[in-house]
């Protein structure tokens, strides 16, 4: 988290999620999505903004359970096509293939640990 931003009003602050193998979790992350990380011991990464070395958006822990339903995160992409291919690529499961919805498309993916995200780009 940055404490030194005013967040926005009800905006989208920091995400974590649980996973069951935190080497794993960074590794498919960072290949599917070129996600860094700031390590803080065995059980907990934090997620660092895009060009960011501190600010974090969110983390990965092992501690507590994954929650299948748990939080859901979208992600944005300017090529959706590749990022499905990113994902699948780094060992990622596709849930819902890329579809259409109000804005543009959508695709559904599981990551190692089983938890849901999706990624959508406009049409």
């Amino acid at each position: 988290m940055n404490p030194s931003a005013t967040p926005a009003h009800h905006a989208l602050n920091y995400v974590e999620l649980t996973v069951t193998d935190l080497q794993e979790a960074q590794r498919f992350y960072a290949e599917a999505f070129g996600w860094r990380f700031n390590d803080y011991g065995p059980m907990y990464a934090g997620i660092r903004g895009p060009g960011e070395e501190d600010h974090e958006v969110g983390g990965l822990t092992t501690q507590g359970r994954v929650r299948p339903g748990g939080p859901f995160v979208l992600l944005f992409s300017q090529d959706l096509d590749r990022s499905v291919e990113a994902v699948t690529r780094a060992g990622g499961r596709i849930v819902e293939a890329p579809y259409a919805f109000p804005g543009g498309r959508r695709f559904h993916f599981a990551d190692p640990s089983g938890n849901e995200l999706g990624v959508w780009a406009h049409s």
